[in-house]
């Protein structure tokens, strides 16, 4: 599949099951999210890898978290935060690792590590899995940083799901580029 067919195609889906990207692929997928802009050269990324049995320690701190974060989360809220990391065979959180002292803004950081989940979810893509990009209350926020023993500067950006699916898979609605694009 070439590259540009690759983002043409790609689509979101919100319930994965097995297989997950192999070793090999998962190696490559990395690569591909290293490749991403970084103004100085930083390297503002880090990645924490989830599958199997840890999904169980993920959706305890889901639960942890949103007991901080919300004010008095009602039983639904703290089921859906409970199931939430068995959406998906393996979930990926993708961190800004925050460079503290430089003249590059943190927002320019934290837009690198989105650019590294978006080629991310494109590698995926590539090899013929599924994604979806989650944020949400379990994002950007120290409470979360502690549970997960990320240091005080650090930024998450993104829980991304990847895995398959036997369902058919709509494509992805069509967008009309003159909507979106004028010129100056």
């Amino acid at each position: 599949m070439t590259a540009l067919k690759t983002i043409l195609n790609r689509k979101s889906i919100p319930l994965m099951e097995k297989p997950i990207p192999t070793q090999k692929e998962l190696k490559n997928i990395y690569k591909a999210a290293l490749r991403a802009p970084d103004h100085g050269t930083l390297t503002p990324w880090k990645f924490i890898e989830v599958s199997g049995n840890k999904r169980n320690l993920l959706s305890e701190i889901f639960v942890k978290a949103t007991k901080k974060i919300l004010k008095n989360p009602n039983d639904n809220t703290i089921q859906k935060v409970k199931k939430a990391p068995f959406r998906a065979p393996l979930i990926i959180i993708v961190v800004a690792a925050i460079k503290k002292k430089l003249s590059i803004p943190k927002i320019e950081q934290i837009l690198s590590a989105g650019a590294a989940a978006q080629n991310i979810m494109l590698a995926a893509s590539f090899y013929g899995y599924y994604s979806i990009w989650r944020t949400g209350h379990l994002a950007f926020n120290d409470n979360i940083n502690k549970l997960l023993k990320l240091k005080k500067d650090d930024v998450v950006v993104g829980y991304l799901y990847i895995g398959s699916t036997k369902k058919k898979v709509p494509s992805a609605k069509k967008l009309n580029v003159d909507d979106f694009v004028k010129k100056l």
